[in-house]
């Protein structure tokens, strides 16, 4: 099997190929290394450098044509899209359409779109029969937008795809930053004994959902005899509060600066993100099977191998 992972220099796509490449798959990475890293490809896969907006970079990559895509390339994320809107639309609109359109003419089996559980919005119930979805920033919007068009070349042009819902991935591989996630960030600042910034109450609750569960329900996904575009959230079906998960953190590294409290994002309005998992389950079998105290212990010893240098006073 041929598989191409656009975004694969990412936590998620270098994860997948490295699963892909122990089950024997041949591999091409696609990648533009704006939030990704060259050195997470793992040996043996093929490295595209570019965009999935470049016409150059994708026909390199595919070339010769894969049989399967996951598609994990992305503006990322909400805080990005929010400061620069355009671009969000530009990587998560059009760099999809040139993906399905190459699709659509080189006879690919199968596509598989990362989608996000921020297509919910506030949402409390989170089901893929929900119709009624509030997206409420450029890259949730952006994230809908994908879904609707994956659903378009699956029913017009033939297309076997499907889109996941993921929700609140972490684990090794992804860095710090300025638009990275909560667990990155406040595990290297724990990991420098500083304290933890939590915006908002930290009664808010989120699905924070281990790499190597993802990736596995991923090839599920792509394996199995999924009505094409239909939509299946993964995530772990378990509800984290950001204080508990912030104190959770402090005690593995030994942290004593604790957490300071700043005021929530102006376009976060979700207090709660939850997923409810059962369609998953009962369509391939998924089921997420990592603990959080075990993903974030493998996280921290990832983080504290790769982590930033001190800041120079």
């Amino acid at each position: 099997m041929r598989l191409l992972i656009t975004g694969g220099a990412g936590a998620i796509g270098s994860n997948a190929a490295r699963l892909a490449l122990t089950r024997g798959h041949e591999v091409v990475v696609l990648d533009d290394l704006s939030s990704g890293f060259r050195d997470l490809v793992p040996a043996g896969a093929r490295f595209v450098h570019g965009s999935i907006v470049d016409d150059d970079a994708l026909t390199a990559a595919f070339d010769p044509v894969p049989d399967y895509i996951i598609h994990a390339a992305a503006l990322f994320a909400n805080q990005n899209s929010v400061e620069h809107p355009q671009a969000d639309l530009s990587v998560n609109g059009l760099g999809l359409i040139k993906v399905l359109e190459r699709c659509k003419r080189a006879g690919v089996r199968k596509l598989l779109f990362c989608s996000s559980s921020c297509v919910y919005g506030g949402k409390a119930l989170m089901r893929e029969d929900d119709l009624d979805l509030r997206p409420d920033t450029p890259y949730a919007i952006t994230k809908w937008l994908g879904e609707r068009y994956v659903r378009y070349w699956a029913d017009q042009h033939g297309l076997d795809a499907v889109s996941v819902r993921l929700f609140n991935v972490y684990g090794p591989g992804e860095r710090p930053g300025r638009y990275r996630n909560v667990i990155p960030n406040f595990v290297d600042r724990a990991l420098h004994g500083e304290a933890l910034v939590i915006t908002g109450t930290g009664d808010e609750t989120r699905d924070f959902t281990f790499t190597d569960d993802v990736v596995a329900g991923m090839f599920l996904a792509l394996s199995a005899n999924t009505e094409p575009g239909s939509i299946v959230n993964l995530g772990a079906g378990r509800a984290t509060s950001i204080r508990d998960l912030a104190a959770i953190i402090n005690e593995m590294t030994g942290n004593a600066a604790g957490v300071v409290y700043a005021p929530r994002r102006s376009w976060d309005h979700v207090p709660h993100r939850l997923c409810d998992p059962s369609l998953a389950r009962r369509t391939f079998g998924f089921s997420a099977t990592t603990e959080l105290r075990d993903g974030l212990s493998r996280t921290v010893n990832w983080l504290r191998a790769h982590r930033r240098p001190p800041a120079v006073t």
